[in-house]
């Protein structure tokens, strides 16, 4: 059962009660940690600008924080998915009451955007590649026509015949030590100068991609996990309330059936969950 669902029960409205003054509690911390700074960026095209970025860190500072102080509950780490472009920070954990177990969910989403660090370091390395790439451009065009016809050429050498495109993909990715032989018999017949400016093209990648920075956007409004799994930004902190039957998770009881004792531990760890939220 789901705090925060209609409910004619008076121990659930009671909880409806408690979550909320939590919903409000901690999308005040929410507001708080997730406040943006400005920062210089550089974009694809050498213009500087400035972005204003969440920092994860407070986030996960703050859960942390949260999570340290549920004694006696069973808590799963403060962890983060690591998506291309879109993040997410979360935690969950519970506690058992007799034979109802009580459960909170706490999470943030928020985009990732790429840009470069403010270096001229990064176009002086967009000049040289640019350079680069023009002069290698046709070598590389002429040099895929030339190693396609090598290769075929030396297969049949080695006994493979009628052989087209397709036949040589599937023989390469089935015969590994074959298909070094040839390349470093390709790599021998390329042109010196050619091979260097490639591995510089490649350095240079790379030390672009390590000039790379990361910034954060979300949106400091309260989401349903409908809107989280679909993408959108924002936070949630949601809490089950469930019974257990034959050791399984029950959602759908009769809360008339809850004994006094266990409603009175339930609505104090509400209770002690709102003083939390209050650091």
């Amino acid at each position: 059962m789901r705090l925060g669902s209609k409910s004619d029960n008076p121990f659930i409205q009671i909880l409806n009660t408690k979550n909320q003054q939590i919903q409000d509690l901690f999308l005040e911390n929410t507001q708080k940690i997730t406040k943006t700074v400005p920062i210089k960026v550089m974009l694809g095209d050498s213009t500087i600008t400035e972005q204003t970025t969440v920092d994860p860190m407070h986030v996960n500072n703050f859960y942390q924080q949260v999570v340290k102080n549920l004694r006696d509950w069973t808590i799963q780490n403060v962890s983060t998915t690591n998506n291309d472009d879109l993040r997410r920070i979360f935690t969950k954990f519970e506690i058992k009451e007799g034979n109802y177990i009580l459960s909170g969910h706490m999470s943030i989403q928020f985009h990732v955007l790429l840009s470069y660090k403010s270096d001229y370091r990064v176009i002086k390395c967009q000049k040289e590649l640019s350079e680069i790439i023009d002069k290698t451009k046709n070598k590389e065009n002429q040099m895929a026509e030339e190693a396609d016809h090598f290769i075929l050429n030396k297969l049949k050498e080695l006994g493979y015949k009628d052989l087209d495109h397709k036949d040589l993909f599937e023989i390469f990715f089935e015969n590994d030590e074959l298909q070094d032989k040839i390349y470093k018999e390709i790599e021998a017949k390329s042109d010196i100068s050619f091979q260097k400016l490639s591995k510089r093209k490649t350095e240079l990648f790379n030390e672009l991609d390590s000039l790379l920075i990361e910034t954060y956007q979300t949106t400091p409004i309260l989401i349903d996990e409908n809107k989280l799994v679909t993408g959108e930004e924002g936070s949630l902190c949601t809490f089950d309330l469930e019974f257990i039957k034959d050791k399984n998770k029950v959602g759908l009881f009769d809360p008339k059936k809850i004994p006094e004792r266990i409603k009175k531990n339930i609505i104090l760890r509400l209770d002690q969950f709102s003083e939390i939220m209050k650091i």
